[in-house]
């Protein structure tokens, strides 16, 4: 069973910072490829913030270009997202997306990545004005 947990959301003023991590776990044998951070405010559609490969590269979103930074740490299957210069607009739901591989075999016994996404529970950030 795979687990998604994001942590680190709350109410902050604006201009404030906040910092988002996001931890997954599972079976033994797998492979993490794309992590991302993604957001729903009320009536609104989920959107993506930003995300990043396995290997760094980065993604996000134009409207937080250059005050948000995503990152991740390899060896302990965890993503970040480090929140500055907060604004009003940035209140919502943040999720965390893994794009999980699990180990299998396939009809000739050999090894390959099944892949799936899977998504957290979801974190409020609140910027009040």
């Amino acid at each position: 069973q795979v687990q998604v947990v994001e942590s680190g959301g709350g109410l902050v003023q604006s201009g404030g910072s906040l910092r988002l991590s996001c931890a997954a776990s599972g079976s033994k044998f797998f492979s993490i490829d794309d992590m991302g951070w993604y957001r729903q405010a009320p009536g609104k559609q989920r959107e993506l913030v930003a995300s990043i490969t396995k290997d760094g590269s980065t993604d996000y979103a134009d409207s937080v270009q250059g005050r948000f930074a995503i990152s991740r740490d390899n060896d302990l299957n965890m993503v970040f997202l480090q929140m500055s210069s907060l604004r009003p607009e940035d209140t919502a739901v943040y999720y965390c997306k893994v794009a999980w591989g699990e180990l299998e075999m396939d009809y000739d016994a050999r090894p390959y990545y099944k892949r799936k996404d899977y998504w957290g529970q979801g974190t409020q950030v609140t910027v009040s004005s």
